[in-house]
């Protein structure tokens, strides 16, 4: 079914990171499970796939580990633990629970209209368009911190969340500034939809982000007092 028209956002990649507080013996993890790829002289990390949730998990000797292919935080927070039960069955000796932090979000996204790239440029802040190099204007914006690709057929990328809300929050907030500056032209007569925001979400991210302006501003008085 084509998406010409209507709004949506997919994630499409979480990347989690994951450290054990001791060294793991990548060896032992070869001779247990001969499926893992594991060529140190190429990268000094070894590759531990699963097949549900589909994900690649890059398990170091210092004992960090890095999971990719997911499709949501808690995927990915799974995925990461199944990893580790599977070693932990095998004799593979784990003795602490994991930190798990997630890194990074990829998501993409379409607005259901045609942007006006060129004028975007002057229209947004912290924008970047070549379209003889690359046909998308890259915006960064502030607050949540994320980069986003445009593209004139209201296709989105968001890059760089790491909770799924700030994705739809990123993805709403474009999507009323287009609109304010009459960046975005819709074809039919009602505009298309993004999904609705949960709005206990919401609030827990609007007072994350109120303590991290009390932090700002006391950070700014302390650095003028000092």
């Amino acid at each position: 079914m084509s998406d010409k028209g209507k709004a949506f956002i997919n994630i499409e990649n979480v990347v989690a990171s994951a450290t054990l507080k001791q060294q793991i013996d990548l060896n032992a993890i070869v001779r247990v499970f001969p499926g893992v790829e594991y060529r140190p002289e190429q990268f000094p990390g070894l590759v531990y796939r699963l097949k549900k949730p589909k994900t690649a998990t890059l398990i170091f000797s210092s004992g960090k580990m890095v999971c990719t292919g997911a499709k949501s935080e808690r995927q990915a927070r799974k995925a990461v633990l199944k990893v580790i039960d599977e070693l932990k069955r095998d004799g593979i000796v784990i003795l602490g629970k994991p930190e798990i932090m997630i890194q990074n979000i990829v998501a993409s996204a379409g607005l259901g209209g045609y942007i006006d790239l060129e004028k975007a440029t002057y229209g947004l802040k912290k924008t970047m368009y070549e379209p003889e190099q690359f046909p998308g204007l890259i915006y960064r914006m502030d607050e949540p911190k994320v980069v986003i690709l445009l593209f004139a057929s209201g296709k989105l990328v968001c890059t760089g969340a790491k909770k799924e809300i700030q994705v739809h929050i990123a993805v709403n907030k474009l999507q009323e500034i287009l609109e304010s500056k009459s960046l975005i032209f819709y074809e039919g007569p009602e505009k298309p939809r993004l999904p609705p925001l949960p709005s206990k979400e919401i609030e827990k991210e609007k007072e994350r982000e109120r303590e991290r302006e009390r932090e700002k501003e006391k950070q700014k008085e302390k650095d003028k007092t000092s």
